[in-house]
């Protein structure tokens, strides 16, 4: 793929692996099937709409709606004509989603019956023109707008710099920052993933949405390396064990709560599992207890990713070769460069704790129209190298595992999506009666972690904490969402007045009766 120079595109990869075997299947999902001859040919008639509709290699494109067979080749042929793709979550709020197609540029914007209809609202602030994927009445119909059958696309020569795509982070004030990332780093992640078994015969399973990261991560080397990617809409656990049994999957890449949800299913071990070569996680902590169950009761190894959709530096826990390491996120990645440092910006030394920093041929070009949060997120050593700034407090053991301690920004990972609390305090201060607020991750047995927020009223306030929640979750996406609030007469706070979020934390999971089911 397009890392070094001179190496094949994915495209041209799929181009190759539909003229040595047309007929092999490329994309499976709900019983519809896309061989690669079929996906090459609709990927020419996707490139070819876009030059004939004046896009040129460097714009962009959106596409917001559920997964399926018409999004991945729309995404797939917008990549051969060298035009950069961002795919919004459908859970962001209808603003959100029109502010992110506008922020990237997108002339046109790729969606569903549901997205749709949830963009209703803000359908004049929307400045793209709007295709449907599935052939309801959400934009011109994407059968009508490809161009015709046998359409051959002008060849692009594809440069390693251009964006690949633009992943937009999760937000509730402002535009969210859209990462940009390269069709160099994207190259990166393919390479990377050569040593994990992909090839022709493999079945990759993904059970997460094409708009994440995470599956994006496994789905273009599944391709890359001409084998077959079976697509599962909304996950279900005990679907996801039938499809993968029907489908004799060999890859598959999950996050902890689905590896939680399918373990924990009283009839697990009645599934045939046996031709799994390699499981991946990775986007939320993955306690050491489920990782060892998983290595205990589910055949294949179990490979653990740890890093930022931004890049920078992996640490990877090949966890079936390291039994002993499953409470740690494994080794720096070959080529990254992994170090710690403290809030000066200085190296810790050894077996200290500090904030995770990394660097390596896997790294974001920046923040779509934001320098300054892209200066905010980087690090420089002392020899003048640039590295990505995680928030992420850790240490390394003697044997050079990386163990976390903490997350320095208080990051919510909700069902391995993040969400920040300080969005969610902005939105609630604007509540006419909050005087203060704090919000802060804690654990739920459904999504991993859930936010939970404590507010203090304004003296003579009278709002209760069921019309709080109400009025907070009617604002926010469907993500954000906090599980539980609670008022309180004061916020704890440090010496210097922050709020000690740890306190809050260990009193709300020490008192179970005073809380609902997360």
């Amino acid at each position: 793929m397009n890392s070094p120079a001179g190496a094949d595109t994915l495209s041209d990869l799929i181009r190759s692996h539909a003229a040595r075997d047309p007929a092999h299947a490329a994309l499976r999902q709900d019983g519809r099937e896309l061989s690669y001859g079929a996906l090459d040919a609709l990927m020419d008639r996707v490139a070819a709409a876009l030059q004939r509709d004046g896009l040129a290699p460097q714009d962009a494109i959106a596409i917001c709606a559920g997964t399926s067979l018409e999004y991945a080749a729309v995404f797939l042929g917008a990549l051969r004509a060298g035009i950069a793709v961002a795919p919004l979550a459908p859970s962001c709020t209808p603003s959100e989603i029109a502010d992110m197609a506008t922020d990237a540029g997108a002339r046109l914007l790729f969606l569903d019956e549901s997205v749709a209809q949830a963009l209703a609202p803000v359908a004049t602030r929307l400045k793209a023109r709007c295709l449907a994927l599935d052939g309801s009445a959400a934009g011109a119909p994407l059968r009508h707008w490809l161009a015709a059958d046998g359409t051959a696309p002008v060849a692009i020569a594809v440069q390693p710099h251009w964006a690949f795509n633009i992943i937009y982070s999760s937000g509730t004030t402002g535009v969210p920052k859209g990462i940009v990332q390269s069709h160099a780093m994207r190259g990166g992640h393919v390479q990377r993933a050569a040593i994990y078994g992909y090839g022709r015969d493999t079945v990759t399973l993904l059970a997460t949405p094409l708009y994440s990261n995470t599956t994006l991560v496994c789905f273009f080397p599944a391709l890359s390396a001409g084998g077959t990617a079976v697509l599962m809409g909304k996950f279900d656990a005990a679907a996801y064990l039938a499809l993968a049994e029907r489908h004799h999957a060999t890859h598959t890449m999950l996050v902890p709560v689905q590896y939680q949800r399918i373990m924990a299913l009283p009839e697990f071990g009645r599934y045939d599992l046996q031709s799994f070569r390699y499981k991946f996680c990775t986007s939320a902590p993955f306690r050491a207890a489920l990782k060892a169950d998983v290595l205990a009761r589910w055949p294949g190894g179990l490979v653990e990713f740890y890093g930022l959709t931004e890049g920078g530096g992996t640490c990877i826990l090949v966890a079936h070769e390291h039994p002993g390491k499953l409470h740690t996120v494994g080794k720096p990645a070959q080529g990254h460069d992994v170090r710690l440092i403290d809030e000066q910006g200085r190296e810790v030394p050894p077996g200290a704790l500090g904030e995770v920093v990394g660097r390596s041929p896997i790294m974001m070009n920046g923040y779509h129209n934001q320098p300054e949060r892209t200066r905010e997120a980087e690090w420089y050593s002392p020899a003048g190298e640039r590295f990505i700034r995680s928030g992420d407090l850790g240490r390394f053991d003697a044997d050079g595992f990386l163990v976390l301690t903490d997350r320095r920004k208080d990051m919510i990972i909700t069902g391995g999506y993040n969400v920040y609390p300080s969005d969610l305090e902005t939105v609630m201060r604007g509540h006419a009666e909050v005087a203060d607020v704090a919000v802060v991750g804690v654990p739920s047995d459904q999504w991993g972690e859930t936010p939970v927020a404590f507010v203090v009223l304004k003296p003579g306030a009278r709002a209760s904490a069921q019309a709080l929640l109400e009025w907070t979750n009617s604002r926010v996406n469907r993500i954000q969402r906090l599980a539980d609030l609670q008022l309180a007469a004061n916020l704890p706070r440090s010496a210097i007045g922050k709020v000690l979020k740890r306190e809050l934390r260990d009193a709300y999971e020490s008192v179970p009766a005073s809380r609902p089911p997360v």
